[in-house]
C-alpha cells in the first residue's frame, strides 16, 4: 500500500536533479580545463624565457649577442651568468606578462625586417638603446638588482674608485644604467663634436646624465 501511494517525480524534480548532475561534472570539467590551460600558458612562457629562444632569429644572434659573449656578464671567474632574460624579462608574474606584450612589437619588426642586416641594426642602435636604457631607468634597473644589491655591498674589498662611486651614487639616488651603460652591449656612437664623422651618435650627456638635484638643493 505505501508503494502504491508513492508518486512520480515531477518533470521539473526530474530536471532539476539532471542539472545538478550536469553542474558537477561540468565544474570539475572547468577545473580541470583550468589546471591544463594554465600549465600549458605558463610552459610557454617559460619556453620564451630561454637564452636559445632569444638568439633563434640572427638579428639577435649576429649583433647583440656576439658583443655580449665578451663580457664579464657570458664568462667570468664565477661560472655565474646574466643571460638574456636575467637582463631583458622581469621575474615578477605581472610586469614579466606586460613585458611579454610589448614584445609583441618586436616580432612585428622581426618580420617587416628592420634589423635584419648589421648596417640595418647599427643605424637603429642609439634609438634601440635608449629605448632599453628608459625601461630600465624607469624600473630602477629592477633586473639589475635581482643579483646586485646596494644593501649588501661590501665596499671594503671594491677598488677605491668602485667603491667612491657606487655610494656616491646611493646617496644621490641613482640606478645602476644612469652609469653602467654598456656592460654588456657595444655602445652607440657618441657625438663629441669633432668634424661631422659623428653628428648623428649620441649625446655625451645620455650615456652619463647629471644627477638629479633635490628641491631643497635647487634653491
Amino acid at each position: 500500500m505505501e508503494q502504491d501511494n508513492k508518486k512520480p517525480a515531477s518533470f521539473c524534480g526530474r530536471m532539476q536533479s539532471y542539472l545538478k548532475g550536469i553542474s558537477i561534472v561540468g565544474a570539475l570539467g572547468l577545473f580541470a580545463a583550468g589546471i591544463i590551460f594554465w600549465g600549458g600558458f605558463n610552459t610557454a612562457m617559460e619556453w620564451t624565457n630561454r637564452e636559445e629562444f632569444c638568439i633563434s632569429c640572427h638579428e639577435m644572434k649576429d649583433n647583440v649577442y656576439m658583443e655580449y659573449r665578451n663580457t664579464v656578464h657570458y664568462s667570468n671567474r664565477s661560472g655565474v651568468r646574466a643571460t638574456c632574460p636575467d637582463c631583458h624579462v622581469p621575474k615578477d608574474w605581472g610586469p614579466k606578462i606586460i613585458r611579454k606584450i610589448q614584445a609583441s612589437n618586436e616580432v612585428l619588426h622581426k618580420i617587416l625586417g628592420t634589423i635584419d642586416t648589421p648596417e640595418k641594426f647599427n643605424a637603429k642602435r642609439l634609438q634601440l638603446a635608449q629605448n632599453e636604457w628608459n625601461r630600465m631607468k624607469k624600473t630602477d634597473s629592477r633586473e639589475c638588482r635581482n643579483c646586485h644589491n646596494f644593501e649588501y655591498f661590501d665596499y671594503g674589498v671594491q677598488g677605491r674608485r668602485s667603491a667612491n662611486m657606487h655610494q656616491t651614487g646611493l646617496n644621490e639616488g641613482q640606478t645602476c644604467i644612469d652609469c653602467h651603460k654598456g656592460i654588456a652591449h657595444n655602445l652607440p656612437q657618441v657625438n663629441q663634436s669633432i668634424g661631422s664623422a659623428n653628428e648623428e651618435g649620441a649625446a655625451p650627456a645620455q650615456f652619463h646624465p647629471p644627477a638629479e638635484k633635490k628641491p631643497d638643493e635647487a634653491k
